[in-house]
C-alpha cells in the first residue's frame, strides 16, 4: 500500500494555510533575559483576518531582549531595541535591523548599532524612512540614528538628555524615557518621561536629524507617564500612566507641537489590586481607546465622544493571561491581540464595532515573555541587499 509521508503533507497544508489571501504577518518581540521562561527573540505568526485566528510560525530572529519593535515606512525592514547593558564594549543599548520575507515569516539580520545610551525601550521611523528615533530609559535620553537608504541604522545623530526626578524615590530618582511618538506630521517627537512625570514636546528636524527642546507637561506627581497615543483625527491624544493607573485625554495643537490635558480617568476599578499601567491604543474609527493595565489584567473599554473625544468607561475586560504589556489592534478593526508577558501567551479578542466591547475568541499562542505585537505592513519593494553590519 502506498503511503503519503504525514508529516510533510501536515507542513505543506499549514504553510499554505498560513499563506492565505486574508493571512497577515504579525511579529512578537520578547524578553529574552532574566525574565524567568524567556524568550530567543522575535517570534513571526500569521493572522487570519477573516477568521480572527493567530497562528504561529516560530522563531524570526534570536537577539537579544528586543521588547519593542518598528516598521520602516518603506523598506520590508524590522527594528528593535535591544535591552542590553554593553554593546560593542561600551555601557550601552543597541538597536538592531533585519529584513523581513514576508512569504516566509523570517528575519534576516542587517545591521546593529548603539542605542546612544542604557535601557532602550522603544523606538519609531519617521515617514521619510531617514531616521530612526530611540527612548532610551536607563539613561533618560532620546536618540535620534541616521538610516541608510537600504534601511541599515547608521551614525548617532542628535542625542537629548531630559533632567530632574519625580516624587516616587524608588522608580523616579532620574528621568527615564519610555516612549517617543512622532506627530502626525513627523515635525515633533513626544516623550514620556516616566521619571520626571513630564510628557516632552521637542522639535524634530526630518532633514538633518536634530531634536531641540521645545515644550513639555507637568503631570500630576508620582503618575510616571509611560505611553501616549494619536487620536486618527490629530488634534487628540491619549497617554497612559503607569505608577497611577490613570489615562489622560490632550488637546494636541500640530502647528506649535503643545498638548494640553483636559482630562483624566482611572483605568482601574476601585478595589482593584495593585496595578500599573502599561499600553494605551486608539481604535482606526476613533470611536474607542483602550488602556491594558498590569495587576488587575485587564483591558480598560473606554468611548470617545465625536469631536471632543471626552472618555466615558464601557468595560475592564479580563486579559485571560498575567501582565498585559502590550497590545495592538490589527488595521481592520475588528481585532486586539494582547500580550501577556507573565502567562507566556498572545489572546486574540474580537471587537464589537458597536460598543467597543472586547469579546474573547478563545484563540492564543504560546510566546515566551511577549512583550510587543506589532501587524506587518503590505511591502510593496524588494528586500534590501545584504551588507555587512
Amino acid at each position: 500500500m502506498f503511503r503519503l509521508p504525514l508529516f510533510p503533507v501536515a507542513l505543506a497544508l499549514l504553510l499554505a494555510a498560513c499563506r492565505g489571501p486574508d493571512a497577515a504577518l504579525v511579529f512578537i518581540g520578547t524578553f529574552t533575559e532574566g525574565r524567568g521562561n524567556d524568550g530567543e527573540g522575535i517570534y513571526a505568526c500569521r493572522f487570519d483576518e477573516a477568521s480572527g485566528r493567530l497562528t504561529k510560525i516560530g522563531l524570526a530572529a534570536a537577539t537579544p531582549n528586543p521588547s519593542f519593535l518598528a516598521f520602516h515606512p518603506k523598506l520590508p525592514v524590522l527594528y528593535s531595541v535591544n535591552a542590553i547593558q554593553r554593546f560593542q564594549g561600551k555601557v550601552t543599548g543597541s538597536v538592531s535591523a533585519f529584513a523581513v520575507d514576508p512569504q516566509r515569516g523570517t528575519l534576516r539580520l542587517l545591521g546593529k548599532a548603539s542605542s546612544a545610551g542604557l535601557g532602550p525601550c522603544d523606538l519609531i521611523v519617521d515617514h521619510r524612512g531617514r531616521h530612526l528615533l530611540v527612548a532610551n530609559y536607563g539613561a533618560g535620553n532620546v536618540a535620534v540614528l541616521r538610516l541608510r537608504p537600504d534601511g541599515h541604522p547608521g551614525a548617532v545623530l542628535s542625542v537629548l538628555a531630559h533632567r530632574g526626578k519625580g516624587a516616587d524615590p524608588r522608580r523616579q530618582a532620574a528621568p527615564h524615557c519610555h516612549s517617543v511618538l512622532l506627530d502626525p506630521a513627523s515635525r515633533f517627537a513626544i516623550v514620556c518621561d516616566l521619571g520626571i512625570d513630564r510628557v516632552l514636546t521637542h522639535r524634530f528636524d526630518p532633514e538633518t536629524g536634530q531634536l531641540t527642546a521645545d515644550t513639555s507637561v507637568q503631570l500630576r506627581p508620582g503618575s510616571g507617564p509611560r505611553r501616549l497615543a494619536f487620536h486618527p483625527a490629530g488634534h487628540l491624544a491619549y497617554g497612559i500612566h503607569e505608577l497611577d493607573t490613570t489615562l489622560t485625554r490632550y488637546r494636541y495643537q500640530p502647528g506649535i507641537g503643545r498638548l494640553e490635558p483636559v482630562q483624566t480617568v482611572r483605568t482601574v476599578p476601585q478595589g482593584a489590586p495593585p496595578s500599573t499601567g502599561a499600553e494605551v491604543a486608539v481604535h482606526p474609527s476613533g470611536r474607542f481607546v483602550y488602556a491594558s493595565n498590569r495587576g488587575h489584567d485587564s483591558i480598560a473599554v473606554f468611548a470617545a465622544a465625536p469631536h471632543t473625544g471626552e472618555l466615558t468607561l464601557v468595560a475592564h475586560t479580563a486579559v485571560g493571561g498575567r501582565t498585559p504589556r502590550h497590545f495592538t489592534i490589527d488595521p481592520s478593526g475588528r481585532y486586539l491581540l494582547a500580550a501577556a508577558q507573565g502567562s507566556h501567551r498572545v489572546v486574540v479578542f474580537r471587537i464589537h464595532q458597536e460598543s467597543g466591547v472586547l469579546l474573547p475568541t478563545g484563540n492564543s499562542v504560546v510566546v515566551p515573555s511577549p512583550v510587543c505585537v506589532r501587524f506587518a505592513p503590505s511591502f510593496q519593494e524588494s528586500a534590501p541587499q545584504k551588507r555587512d553590519p
